[in-house]
């Protein structure tokens, strides 16, 4: 499944339900009806009934990311990868390790599942890999696990914006390109040390924007969405 090229930018916003209680997500998801689409669901709402939750929208029509980063032995991402698939979701993210991924393919080949491999998280800059352990800067570490994406026949990425681009040239333009870290002109950046606006992520090449809380944590949820689908329209 290609979605690189999503036919409107309605379907290129995943707004993040990062919110305690599903209470809160119904809520949110029914000021949101007619101008999203698309939700992330993670861990936060995941283990207060989100799961359960996500299978509901999809059988509605609605399409669900289930960004539950996975990593594990092969046999345990295989058997979890083929029960998401059985859930209906549209994304699921696993972290990009060769052997995960490969695993991961293997498990959902013949689905519409896209699997995106999550290359280094947007909350982590040069010296937080370091007290990782890491010998890349994120940047070198973003392409070469692009790269074995790509190899490993994965259906996309997920990364900054600020990479994207770089991305976009690595696994070519029909892998979807993934990217959270966004947030409007003008807004607080939260704990995102690699952040961009709407619109300068749709011109580095993202096919998809991932915002939380600029969305849900607006006093106006619906009016805060428009106002990013008006500034990825601009781009």
């Amino acid at each position: 499944m290609h979605f690189a090229e999503a036919d409107t930018m309605q379907e290129r916003l995943i707004v993040g339900l990062d919110l305690p209680t599903l209470k809160e997500a119904e809520k949110a998801v029914r000021e949101l009806e007619g101008t999203v689409s698309f939700y992330k669901i993670g861990y936060q709402l995941a283990f207060a009934g989100g799961l359960d939750f996500a299978r509901e929208l999809a059988s509605g029509g609605t399409k669900v990311f289930l960004d539950m980063k996975l990593l594990d032995i092969d046999n345990t991402v295989a058997k979890g990868v083929e029960n998401i698939v059985r859930m209906g979701m549209t994304m699921l993210t696993l972290h990009a390790y060769p052997k995960a991924m490969k695993a991961a393919v293997e498990a959902a080949k013949g689905s519409d599942l896209c699997l995106l491999g999550v290359t280094v998280l947007t909350s982590m800059d040069e010296q937080d890999m370091i007290d990782a352990g890491y010998e890349y800067d994120p940047h070198t570490l973003v392409l070469r696990r692009s790269e074995q994406a790509l190899h490993a026949g994965m259906g996309g990425i997920v990364c900054s914006a600020e990479e994207a681009e770089a991305v976009r040239r690595i696994v070519g333009p029909d892998m979807a390109v993934v990217t959270p870290g966004i947030r409007p002109s003008g807004s607080d950046h939260g704990d995102q040390k690699r952040v961009v606006t709407p619109a300068q992520a749709i011109r580095n090449g993202s096919s998809h924007l991932v915002v939380g809380r600029p969305i849900v944590a607006a006093p106006d949820r619906r009016a805060a969405a428009e106002a990013i689908l008006t500034e990825m329209q601009s781009a």
